[in-house]
């Protein structure tokens, strides 16, 4: 077996490390011999090569990048990218992808720039004097089906921990939430949200990066892509996963979280 990755504007966007979540990706696949292709998907891309990707991954970007990427993500390459969303095609966004996504992102300074329009949520940054969201984020994955398919892999809870740095809120219409808020900000540190669900889209304001924390989402990425590419049902090989389970309770109790230790 054998997927492709899609990396949505490797160059323009991958702050705060989130190339981590396409590294994550590649080895949890490598592990369990699944040959793996990652696809850069930025300006030269012909829509084409987005239509043949089976996983796409986008990560975060400051104002000016992002304007950059949602500028030339326009005609045929947009309308393949949001064919391919509504069509299943599993997916990871952080912090300025889902901005991407959605219809609108306002920035402190500058005009308005449209996004993509396919999830029902619009972004805007509240002022250059405003604080920054910084800091860590845990959160309880809530949509469903993924919170039920996520609890059947990892056999728990599916808990969330990451790491917030955006200066824009996110505001939801109809679309709904990834999780619920545990600490942190979240989506505008006002309605207890964070992120939304899509489809077999995720979108999150949680780098870390996400995937090598939360392993249990990289794992659900890579089943429905399996399951999607070869139309048939995907039972992922167990992996040794210690060394996160140990990661994740430390950072529970230095949070003072330590009463969800149970269900890292």
């Amino acid at each position: 077996m054998e997927l492709s990755i899609g990396w949505l504007y490797p160059n323009l966007m991958s702050t705060y490390g989130d190339r981590g979540n396409v590294i994550c990706l590649q080895k949890r696949c490598e592990w369990r011999d699944i040959q793996v292709v990652v696809v850069p998907l930025d300006r030269t891309t012909e829509a084409d090569k987005i239509a043949q990707v089976d996983i796409i991954v986008g990560g975060g970007a400051q104002d000016r990048q992002q304007e950059i990427v949602m500028r030339d993500l326009k005609g045929a390459k947009a309308d393949t990218l949001k064919a391919k969303l509504e069509e299943g095609t599993p997916g990871v966004f952080t912090c300025g992808s889902p901005q991407l996504l959605g219809h609108y992102y306002e920035p402190a300074l500058g005009q308005r720039i449209e996004g993509l329009g396919l999830l029902d949520l619009v972004s805007k940054h509240p002022g250059i004097d405003a604080p920054r969201c910084i800091g860590n984020l845990v959160f309880e994955i809530t949509a469903e089906p993924l919170a039920s398919e996520l609890r059947a892999i990892w056999g728990d809870t599916p808990i969330v921990i990451g790491f917030e740095n955006h200066g824009g809120r996110t505001y939801l219409n109809q679309v709904p939430a990834l999780g619920k808020v545990l600490q942190g900000y979240g989506n505008n540190g006002e309605d207890g949200t964070e992120g939304a669900f899509f489809h077999n889209a995720i979108a999150t304001y949680s780098h870390g990066p996400l995937l090598p924390k939360n392993p249990f989402i990289a794992d659900w990425l890579i089943k429905v892509a399996l399951q999607n590419k070869y139309q048939t049902a995907i039972s992922l090989s167990k992996l040794e996963n210690s060394i996160v389970y140990e990661g994740r309770k430390a950072m529970l109790h230095k949070l003072g979280m330590g009463n969800l230790a149970i269900t890292v």
